[in-house]
């Protein structure tokens, strides 16, 4: 008996490789461009370290008009969770980052080279361990788990490698033969690659972001398809890129130590590799110290994290792509209104080290983003959040034209308001605005530089005597503010209280805030001017006469 009738033996049905290689032809593409996927597990929530994976894998594709796509790598199927590419799926379409091909639901798929889920490819697989059996290049093993552990027990004790490989592949010197027998015989096998490397040699690989990296080479003879018939996550994915074309694998660095044996394994199916880009981990500061973010112990680990609080996908993209590329801040300040797709990405300029991911920095980001918004759009966006995760300030936002009104103060000039991070901030920091909960809570009144009460009513009486017109324009508005702190006694222009700060307690601008104060109870708000043109003048003082009640 030889191989071929092995091989015959064990897998009778499967077609020849010939068949797949036809079905799948090279892809038609422009000279550079690159073609790229995300190929996650549906074993656990989408990580916020995957999204990054796909986002600089669109990059790559879209920066050379190639071909971005989801493959869904689902052979361990005892980890499977319900609902896992759903998930996937959806977290892709939300962050607007749907792809070029692949999985677009849990059934459904778009492209040419599917099927685009592994389980699906079982007999693609199968075909190409065929072949492997044909040529001596892979065989099948009847070590049971106990016998495996045995093995690994040896080689602990030994102070060895663990692993199946030479003196310790126990199937891998039966005779075509003996397996034949054994097969015949009704034991239970897998299917072993036969590694033609030995650990005493070195390969030298250059990987887009790490650089120039040596290993030994690789002399394990690992599974290629398990006991259910399912191939191995190495195996897989060697036949997958091939046929699906892809020419750059990104994946994340704790791949790296799988370099010798999946181009070992390209090499023996006589496949040309890909080129390989390993990202480093997004990485936490916790008290001093670097670690990876957690699935457990970090709550920003789940991608649905960041819909929770409201974080525009927009937002999480381009602070992903501030960690990803150092040049992309710098970017985007110079090109404020440009799309992302526009930035030049360099995958060769990704950190070595992996990033700290800074929440602060994120929000500050997403304040960015939202201050572009018009006031239509922030309405829109934080009506949809709210009728979600907030009932409450869906009541708020339910007039419309009024709350367009309020989300329109200080938007859509030079330098639009930044207060707000994410819709989850929204009720805190619009509610002032509303009467129904303004005069409903009993706030304090945080009064600052001009904190006595007998100066506080004079202001507020005064203004409302002498002062207040709300047909006034905002120059004639600040003008009039500067005339109430001359007639009592403060400084009508802050340039002069720091020139001469012994002739005055106080200057226009402490004057304002005393307004400001009584008015939204708030020491920080958009433009003044503004928030009293929307309030309009009956609760402007009525406000303003509270203000004085409650001294």
């Amino acid at each position: 008996m030889n191989y071929k009738e092995l091989a015959d033996m064990i897998f009778p049905d499967v077609k020849e490789i010939s068949y797949y290689e036809n079905k799948y032809p090279k892809r038609l593409l422009p000279e550079g461009a690159v073609v790229t996927r995300f190929a996650p597990s549906p074993t656990g929530f989408v990580h916020i370290g995957g999204l990054y994976q796909a986002l600089v894998a669109i990059m790559v594709a879209k920066k050379t008009n190639g071909v971005f796509f989801l493959r869904v790598e689902d052979t361990d199927q005892k980890r499977e969770i319900e609902n896992g590419v759903t998930d996937i799926v959806n977290s892709l379409k939300n962050f607007d980052m749907a792809p070029d091909e692949g999985m677009i639901s849990d059934t459904e798929e778009i492209g040419e080279y599917g099927p685009y889920k592994q389980s699906l490819r079982k007999e693609i697989y199968q075909a190409y361990a065929k072949y492997m059996l044909e040529q001596g290049k892979a065989y099948p093993c009847f070590c049971t788990p106990e016998e495996g552990e045995e093995i690994r027990q040896k080689q602990e004790k030994a102070k060895v490698r663990t692993g199946y490989y030479g003196v310790w592949a126990k199937c891998r010197n039966l005779s075509v033969e003996e397996m034949a027998e054994k097969i015949k015989a009704g034991e239970k096998y897998i299917i072993r690659f036969k590694s033609p490397g030995r650990e005493d040699r070195k390969i030298k690989h250059k990987d887009i972001i790490k650089g120039n990296v040596d290993f030994p080479e690789n002399d394990q003879d690992i599974v290629i398809i398990k006991a259910d018939g399912l191939p191995t996550y190495h195996f897989a994915h060697s036949v997958d890129d091939h046929l699906m074309g892809t020419t750059i694998v990104i994946r994340s660095d704790e791949w790296l130590s799988s370099v010798p044996l999946h181009l070992q394994l390209f090499q023996e199916l006589g496949f040309k590799a890909p080129k390989y880009a390993h990202i480093s981990p997004i990485m936490k500061n916790d008290n001093g110290n670097k670690r990876k973010l957690s699935k457990r112990k970090d709550p920003e680990a789940a991608v649905s994290y960041y819909e929770e609080l409201g974080i525009p996908s927009l937002a999480v993209k381009e602070y992903l792509l501030n960690i990803a590329n150092s040049t992309f801040e710098n970017w985007r300040r110079q090109n404020k209104d440009k799309s992302i797709e526009e930035f030049d990405f360099q995958l060769n300029k990704m950190s070595v080290s992996g990033a700290l991911f800074d929440m602060v920095k994120l929000c500050d980001v997403s304040k960015l983003v939202i201050s572009k918004y018009t006031a239509e759009e922030v309405y829109n966006n934080a009506m949809d959040w709210a009728k979600k995760y907030d009932e409450e300030l869906v009541n708020i936002l339910k007039d419309k034209e009024y709350s367009l009104k309020v989300l329109g103060i200080e938007r859509g000039n030079a330098k639009p308001r930044k207060d707000i991070a994410k819709w989850a901030d929204m009720k805190e920091n619009i509610e002032y605005m509303y009467d129904n909960i303004f005069f409903e809570k009993n706030c304090e009144y945080p009064y600052q530089k001009i904190s006595d009460k007998e100066s506080i009513k004079k202001i507020l009486e005064l203004y409302l005597e002498k002062y207040y017109d709300e047909n006034d324009d905002k120059q004639v508005w600040f003008d009039k503010i500067k005339d109430l702190s001359e007639e009592m006694g403060y400084a009508r222009e802050v340039k002069e209280f720091k020139a001469n700060p012994e002739l005055y307690k106080a200057h226009v601008g402490d004057v304002s805030t005393v307004l400001r104060v009584a008015l939204t109870t708030r020491t920080n708000t958009p433009d003044m001017y503004e928030i009293m043109q929307v309030l309009g003048k009956e609760s402007v003082q009525k406000r303003l006469k509270l203000a004085i009640e409650k001294l």
